[in-house]
């Protein structure tokens, strides 16, 4: 493979099977595989930076490798190089030109960009199952929903959401041990005694604080996607929205906690208060969810302990 030894940036698209770099003059294409990877950082003589694009799990190879190898390596939102994309003009999407797109964005915008650290093994883990409980989920009440009102299918719908109950507890299980022996027992804990949090969103909050160093509890807002978006100009006062990057899992789980916790003595004055200003049920869980996140990362961060006023 032709390619220059001596490249300070690269941009990465990852597929399945492949992946296409660009070196800021050619675009090649490799196997998304250990070997050929390998290959390909053994030729970069000095440490590089590289702009990858964050898919499910494809991209997860050649960063592992490429850090492994000292290259400083920053992980692009794929919403957040959507957008980029838009307002640079560029029309069309192939493999190619979004390597090279990411070749661009790293060049513009590394100075405010941060690089990828590796999770820890119990975070990474945490977060596999935590996406395979997601899914379990999805399928379950999908399959309850349809099924429902096919009577000659009733005994074994049942036996079907029942081995969906088995799945989940299994995860859970194995959730509490990586949670266990990962040493995140405490903030566990911790977050398990705020009103309205139940253990798999525990488990969330535990997940992402332990993912990274978040300076504050906004960067940590921020992160689940919980931020408020303003868009405001000259006399146009737009509405405000939640920027919805991350994982919307996280979101769903937090929303839920709001609504039980909505329900406790701990926060119903205030679910009260939000609705009496004139916010809607669904505005104020997520105002709600807020706060229970922010009240999560301080007692993580501080390693105290919950005491309702």
């Amino acid at each position: 493979m032709a390619m220059a030894t001596v490249v300070e940036d690269f941009g990465m698209d990852v597929a399945k099977d492949w992946l296409d770099i660009f070196d800021g003059d050619t675009v090649v294409r490799i196997e998304n595989n250990q070997r050929s990877i390998k290959a390909f950082l053994k030729v970069i003589s000095t440490p590089c930076s590289i702009a990858i694009e964050s898919t499910n799990t494809y991209h997860e190879l050649m960063v592992e490798l490429a850090i492994a190898a000292k290259h400083t390596v920053f992980v692009v939102d794929a919403y957040r190089l959507s957008r980029y994309r838009d307002a640079v003009g560029v029309r069309a999407k192939t493999d190619e030109n979004d390597a090279i797109l990411l070749h661009r964005y790293l060049r513009s915008e590394r100075q405010h960009l941060v690089a990828f650290k590796p999770l820890p093994k119990a975070v990474k883990r945490l977060n596999r199952l935590l996406k395979a409980r997601a899914k379990l989920t999805q399928l379950k009440t999908a399959m309850g929903l349809s099924l429902a009102g096919v009577a000659e299918l009733a005994i074994t719908r049942k036996a079907l959401l029942k081995r969906f109950d088995d799945a989940m507890a299994v995860i859970d299980k194995r959730m509490l041990d990586c949670i266990t022996s990962g040493g995140y027992k405490n903030d566990y804990r911790r977050c398990l005694s705020i009103p309205g949090v139940g253990p798999i969103n525990a488990a969330a909050l535990v997940a992402i604080f332990h993912r990274g160093v978040f300076s504050k509890s906004d960067a940590f807002i921020a992160f689940m996607g919980l931020d408020v978006r303003v868009r405001e100009s000259g006399y146009f006062k737009g509405r405000r929205k939640l920027s919805k990057q991350g994982s919307p899992e996280i979101r769903r789980l937090l929303f839920n906690a709001a609504r039980a916790g909505a329900k406790t003595k701990h926060w119903n004055n205030y679910y009260l208060a939000m609705r009496a200003r004139g916010h809607s049920t669904t505005a104020t869980a997520v105002a709600l969810s807020r706060k229970i996140a922010r009240l999560a990362f301080a007692l993580m961060r501080d390693q105290a302990e919950f005491r309702p006023v």
